[in-house]
């Protein structure tokens, strides 16, 4: 492509590569085979989660050699780098699960550092598994560069007895096989069929939640996360993402101008009618904290309350990414909000149109097995409801998508546990009562540290066929392929006081996910009274190291467990200077 040489002289890596001053810089380049054409192009960023971890990034390193042919198609040059990966799936249930979350903000850290340490212009950030989406992202917005996502696909479901399957039933079939109701065979014969190809979790859980987030925000191009990672199609979109962020690089488009506190809200949306996961209420305020806006837990679950769910996914439902991308995905989604009048049209997105442009192009319809018409959803408000009360003053998320009214208010004694393992114990030995509130404090973001999820006990629970005969709540998180009736996100979590850390075992709670309300019977003298006698935080074993750093510096789960004062006090623009 014959494109007019850009004019370096406001752009960064004018830094590194412009001028007699900077003659070291180019040998540096001139040593990995640059040309003197290519060091004279704008230098785009290439950024991939790519690791050995698990399926969900092994084929980030193949779509990232498609988004650099894409960035030199359009006259730039790509840089490839590498960050890291914590992957939920293989983290989950044990000490692992604390680093994930905190590795949301080293990944956002390290692309930031790379992009600024090395004067990149633009940005192109491929990922796959749970945090590293919102990481990515988070990065975008904070250096607020020219940026396009790429999401790296779902796995493609496995298949058992003519059914399909998922990671989803393996947790579950671990609870079934606890309770004898599944023999050690079976089990063996489900986790290998269970996850057949590369890509992240198929069902609405995080990942394939957040990946429609990027589309609904605008930062990753129309429908270009829905293919499975195994498809040659994810390739052409990587090269059209290349090719897409020289064109907004050349009009000047940021990530700021894209994401705006409409297009946070168009996100929401997306969320609620897909049934997508209660983390998304944690992420997508972080995401707004690094560009200076206010859009907490409170704003997220306001647009859940008044959201039709009308997207059949698991784990609520019965479809799988794959079968929402057959249908059209993300955009169709979009188009039937659209004509409930609940999308924001004049937002930026990644093609350098509007919302409302893209959206005209789309032709497809709902096909009433996968994505409902919008006029007749599967329930008149979102898969994802906040909850406020004097068990949770900062609120709480829980996600009833699937869950039938009659079953979305529960009244039952607490049995307390003060950390995740003690819960999983007492479920994998039955050591709790049809109708009880289970309730596992001391995961908070500080005090776990690390805000673990607790996809292990609840998956546990729903094998023993006890999902909708117990509830759950914990200051703590749950997978998006958790399902029951399951409270996450209490705030203030129990090593701030909060007064999740002040229940004792038989105190009654009351869920109520119809009027939005998480109480426990006590009276506001009472908790003063044993807030009074609290002897503080339990005490960790992290006392060093990249997790204390993460205890000492989050802030609170409604505002997005975030680390650093954000883009309200900012002092200069990283792309300026």
């Amino acid at each position: 492509m014959n494109k007019p040489a850009f004019d370096k002289s406001n752009l960064p890596s004018r830094h590194v590569s412009v001028g007699p001053a900077r003659a070291p810089h180019r040998s540096f380049y001139y040593a990995m085979g640059m040309t003197a054409e290519e060091i004279a192009q704008p230098f785009v960023g290439v950024a991939t989660c790519w690791n050995e971890a698990a399926p969900c990034n092994i084929s980030l390193n193949r779509q990232a050699q498609a988004a650099k042919i894409g960035v030199k198609h359009a006259a730039g040059t790509p840089r490839e780098f590498t960050t890291i990966t914590v992957t939920d799936g293989i983290a989950m249930g044990h000490e692992g699960m604390r680093s994930s979350l905190a590795s949301r903000e080293a990944i956002a850290d390290s692309v930031e550092l790379t992009v600024r340490g090395h004067c990149y212009d633009a940005l192109v950030g491929l990922a796959g598994c749970d945090k590293s989406l919102p990481g990515m992202m988070m990065a975008m917005v904070r250096l607020n560069v020219p940026s396009v996502f790429v999401y790296g696909g779902s796995i493609l479901p496995g298949t058992m007895n003519g059914k399909d399957v998922t990671v989803q039933d393996v947790f579950e079939a671990v609870g079934q096989h606890q309770a004898g109701q599944l023999s050690t065979c079976e089990l063996e014969k489900l986790e290998a069929v269970a996850c057949p190809s590369a890509g992240a979790c198929g069902g609405q859980f995080t990942a394939n939640t957040m990946a429609c987030v990027s589309e609904a925000i605008g930062l990753a191009l129309p429908n270009s996360t829905g293919a499975p990672a195994p498809y040659e199609s994810r390739d052409q979109y990587a090269v059209a993402s290349g090719e897409a962020v020289m064109n907004l690089l050349e009009k000047n488009i940021r990530a700021r101008d894209i994401v705006t506190l409409k297009s946070l809200e168009n996100a929401a949306r997306v969320v609620a009618c897909t049934g997508g996961s209660t983390n998304a209420g944690l992420h997508l305020p972080a995401i707004a904290h690094e560009a200076g806006l206010e859009f907490y837990l409170d704003d997220v679950c306001d647009i859940f309350r008044d959201t039709p769910y009308f997207v059949d996914l698991k784990p609520g439902g019965q479809y799988v990414a794959k079968d929402l991308f057959e249908v059209g995905g993300v955009p169709v989604v979009m188009k039937e909000l659209r004509k409930a009048g609940l999308m924001h049209e004049d937002c930026m997105t990644a093609t350098g149109r509007s919302m409302g442009e893209e959206l005209d192009l789309i032709e497809r319809e709902a096909d009433g097995r996968v994505i409902y018409p919008v006029e007749t959803p599967i329930t008149k408000t979102g898969g994802v409801v906040g909850l406020k009360g004097n068990l949770a003053p900062e609120g709480a998320i829980v996600k009833v998508a699937g869950i039938a009214a009659q079953h979305q208010i529960f009244t039952g004694p607490a049995r307390v546990f003060e950390c995740e393992e003690d819960a999983f114990e007492a479920v994998k030995e039955r050591a709790y009562e049809e109708g009880e509130v289970l309730v596992i404090r001391n995961e908070g973001p500080s005090g776990g540290p690390g805000m673990r999820e607790m996809l292990s006990t609840t998956a546990a629970l729903s094998g023993q066929g006890m999902g909708k005969k117990v509830a759950l709540i914990t200051d703590g998180r749950f997978s998006g392929a958790t399902r029951g009736f399951c409270v996450g996100h209490v705030g203030p979590e129990a090593a701030a006081g909060g007064p999740i850390a002040l229940i004792e075992t038989g105190d009654v709670v009351t869920i109520n996910a119809i009027s939005g309300e998480l109480n426990v019977d006590l009276t506001d003298e009472e908790l003063a009274e044993r807030k009074a006698n609290w002897k503080g935080p339990r005490e960790t074993i992290y006392a060093s190291g990249a997790l204390w750093k993460y205890s000492q510096l989050v802030g609170p789960t409604y505002q997005g467990a975030v680390t650093h004062p954000g883009g309200k006090a900012e002092r200069h623009a990283y792309f300026d200077l």
